[in-house]
């Protein structure tokens, strides 16, 4: 079957990945949140207080990409930048309580998605499913990593 047919599991897959993007971008704009911005709430409801190059890393996201996101969540009043006490050099970045109260909102709409996608899904089903993404995911990554070299 040709990739772009109907039925052909590449098209399939697309429209999974489409679907759940649109899902998750409409979910996420009745509360008013960009779509970087729960990866990052989520990094600093774990560790709060990291630094810009804590979250670059940690996202795998640039530092520029990271000093844009920031700023607007500033905005929004998610999160603050304070400088560190011992050394003033870097910027360390805390989750403020509105950006909590918001990122228990996102963790309520993510649970909707995840049933959406998955109620229907027997246990083992959802195993394989992992396992089958799992080695997508691996095949890409090495596919990656070869074209680096």
């Amino acid at each position: 079957m040709e990739p772009f047919e109907d039925e052909s599991l590449y098209h399939i897959f697309m429209d999974v990945i489409r679907l759940h993007y649109y899902r998750t971008h409409t979910l996420l704009d009745e509360i008013g949140v960009y779509p970087g911005q729960p990866p990052m709430l989520f990094a600093l409801s774990k560790k709060d207080g990291q630094s810009q190059t804590e979250l670059s890393e940690e996202l795998n996201l640039k530092p520029s990409t990271i000093t844009v996101m920031l700023k607007r969540m500033e905005k929004a009043e998610l999160v603050e930048r304070r400088v560190d006490m011992e050394d003033q050099r870097i910027s360390r970045v805390y989750i403020t309580e509105k950006g909590r109260t918001v990122f228990e909102e996102v963790n309520r709409l993510m649970d909707i998605i995840k049933s959406e996608c998955f109620d229907n899904f027997t246990m083992e089903e959802l195993v394989l499913l992992r396992r089958l993404l799992m080695q997508m995911r691996d095949n890409l990554m090495k596919a990656i990593d070869d074209k680096d070299i």
